[in-house]
């Protein structure tokens, strides 16, 4: 264990990151300071003093395969001693061609192009701008979208207009375009909003973008694969691109390598980040249909596709992403994504016998559920504050969505590791008693 007075103590990395840096959705001036965390192994996180914490959140929903995988660290030393980089325009690299082949061999057979950028918002930005010009190289203009109410697609402009109307946004609504906004179909309430989208899918919408099945930062909201692919069909009579925001949903988080996988309606955009590498490195990809890449093929260079990133397909990312996929698919990672959903079924019974405890649902290894104490449901409850500090002593680290304790843990994760985050959980839990 490292000494107080070793250079990099968690005091003094602690001091030294709050003289330089602001952190993402953090008020820096009540914020306690920062945990300085200096390696991980599987799902485990270690600080600068040797405490230990249970990533049950793998790290922001980006960890499948757990922290300095062996194996993807092997991939990408070798990568960069090859090719560190290229520029993406003019020129190619076998990385980024293999990884495109491979993504299409478990993506939606309607998928058949694949658009490099580097996070989960520029992702979803790639695809609202390829839906509106699909439509204005054909030379008929839709310029409405409709999303869900509560949904977060990112924080660039484009992802903050499609997302719902919240604190977040509301320094910014008035440079955001307008989009119609559906109730989230949750349970008991879908034929309002079928009747609803009746209403909205009209002949002028260009986009229907949703998280499908779970809404994240909403408050991980679940709804029904019958509902969304009602919706699905609903949009596609009118022509609508529809757009399946999977950046926290693919590659297994669900139960099935794609939340899409679930509904038989698909989407024509579809866009991915976060598990896309194993949450190794920053990776962005916007996956469409053969229509929608034909309309850009022209001799008029003005209907090109004017968007890039410098590191757009960066080798390394893509070999890391290669590197992930190897892991997702292997039989043992499958295995072990029905094996956290399993326990989680059953932590779920047990969590069905506290008054404290509401709205309880589940799709695949994702788990998620409301403590029933006082304030109502909001990204602002102050329970998240106690049950964030509980469950940090205890050395787990979850990051509750106001009011709304969930766990999404990296594949890796034992039965073991499990069954003390529920136990902890529990006694969370009894503290109100």
């Amino acid at each position: 264990m490292l000494s107080e007075t070793t250079p990099t103590s968690s005091q003094n990395l602690s001091d030294r990151d709050k003289a330089v840096i602001w952190h993402p959705f953090t008020q820096m001036q009540t914020a306690p300071s920062p945990i300085p965390i200096v390696r991980g192994k599987g799902s485990v996180l270690y600080d600068a003093d040797g405490r230990e914490y249970l990533d049950m959140i793998s790290s922001w929903w980006v960890n499948l395969h757990g922290h300095a995988h062996p194996y993807i660290a092997q991939r990408v030393a070798e990568q960069l001693q090859v090719l560190e980089h290229v520029i993406f325009a003019d020129f190619t690299h076998q990385p980024a061609i293999e990884l495109a082949e491979r993504l299409l061999t478990i993506l939606p057979q309607n998928q058949t192009k694949v658009f490099y950028s580097d996070n989960g918002s520029t992702a979803v930005e790639v695809a609202l701008k390829m839906a509106f010009q699909y439509w204005h190289n054909l030379g008929l203009p839709r310029y409405k979208v409709v999303a869900l109410e509560d949904a977060y697609h990112g924080d660039t402009f484009g992802a903050m207009a499609v997302g719902g109307r919240s604190a977040f946004t509301s320094p910014f609504v008035p440079f955001l375009f307008d989009v119609d906004y559906l109730p989230t179909p949750v349970p008991g309430q879908e034929d309002a909003v079928l009747q609803k989208a009746r209403e909205l899918f009209t002949a002028d919408v260009a986009a229907f973008i949703v998280e499908p099945l779970v809404q994240g930062s909403g408050g991980m909201i679940m709804y029904e694969p019958s509902v969304l692919n009602e919706l699905f069909q609903m949009a596609r009579q009118n022509g609508t691109l529809i757009i399946a925001d999977e950046v926290m949903t693919g590659f297994g988080r669900t139960g099935k390598l794609f939340a899409s996988d679930h509904i038989e309606e698909k989407p024509d955009l579809i866009s991915l980040s976060k598990g896309l590498t194993g949450g190794t490195m920053a990776l962005g990809v916007t996956t469409c249909t053969q229509a929608i890449y034909d309309a850009f093929l022209s001799t008029d260079k003005s209907k090109t596709l004017f968007h890039g990133h410098s590191f757009t397909a960066n080798p390394i990312a893509c070999t890391t992403a290669l590197a992930s996929m190897d892991l997702l698919l292997a039989a043992e990672t499958q295995t072990a994504i029905q094996r956290i959903a399993a326990n989680h079924t059953e932590f779920s019974q047990r969590l069905a016998t506290y008054t404290t405890v509401r709205n309880i649902r589940q799709r695949g290894t994702l788990l998620a559920f409301e403590i029933n104490v006082g304030e109502a449901t909001s990204y602002f409850n102050t329970v998240r504050d106690r049950a964030y500090r509980f469950m940090l002593e205890r050395g787990v680290l979850m990051r509750p969505l106001g009011n709304v304790l969930y766990m999404m843990p990296p594949y890796c994760t034992t039965n073991e590791q499990l069954q003390y985050t529920y136990d902890q959980v529990e006694d969370f839990l009894k503290s109100f008693s």
